[in-house]
């Protein structure tokens, strides 16, 4: 039977402060716990409402529909919750390109690039200290399971781009039309906060000002960070 304190430790992990403190993150969803276990990422508990799910998961707990729906984070939990321990940061990957984002808030937009680094085959991001925590439930509902295959470092975005010798590309308004350029085999791609873009710091150290092109009115907002991100990855691997 479940226990006050494993409740109490679930709810607790929807605070970015117990998730570093434990260690853990919680993941809701049988694609999404399936993704991670199958990725081989270490399942600290598992808890599915019906009795057929404990042989299928390890670890597995039982319990009720209304337990269940006090540790989620949905308004209709879907059945199974997993607690999971946080990977420990890879080496640096070098061979590749790899996505830098600057001030991301929002959990729908980096759940969604995290998604789309998954999709074009882009294995490590790297993120500044006040991009929005991972491991908030949002932002892993939005990656469908594709946090267990792309690794992201917390960072001071400025030390780790006077660290690197590869070409640092920058999506800005008023950058060159992505599509006239000839990018390389590896580099990196930084993307800005929503509302203000690329800081000034880290602007100083982008190697190639990109845009995307606009054929529409002028009026027109610019694009969303995920969606501007899925055109120029789809650019970088074309």
């Amino acid at each position: 039977m479940v226990t006050k304190n494993q409740i109490k430790l679930v709810v607790n992990l929807k605070q970015k402060k117990y998730r570093t403190q434990h260690g853990l993150f919680v993941v809701e969803g049988e694609k999404s716990v399936k993704e991670l276990l199958t990725a081989g990422m270490r399942p600290f508990q598992i808890f599915v409402d019906v009795p057929e799910n404990l042989e299928r998961y390890p670890k597995a707990e039982l319990v009720d529909v209304r337990t269940l729906k006090q540790m989620s984070s949905l308004k209709q939990p879907n059945g199974i919750l997993g607690v999971f321990q946080m990977p420990k940061s890879q080496e640096e990957l070098m061979t590749d390109w790899t996505v830098v984002l600057d001030a991301v808030r929002d959990p729908g937009n980096l759940g969604t690039i995290i998604r789309l680094c998954d999709w074009f085959g882009i294995k490590k991001m790297v993120c500044s200290l006040d991009t929005v925590d991972c491991y908030n439930p949002k932002v892993l509902q939005a990656t469908m399971g594709s946090i267990a295959r792309v690794s992201l470092v917390y960072t001071d975005l400025v030390g780790y781009l006077k660290n690197t010798d590869l070409t640092v590309l920058g999506a800005f308004m008023d950058g060159a039309p992505v599509y006239q350029k000839e990018l390389p085999e590896k580099g990196i791609l930084v993307m800005g906060n929503e509302a203000n873009g690329i800081s000034k710091e880290v602007g100083t150290l982008v190697s190639e000002r990109i845009s995307i092109p606009q054929f529409g009115e002028p009026s027109t907002e610019s694009l969303n960070v995920a969606t501007a991100t899925a055109i120029l990855l789809s650019e970088i691997r074309r």
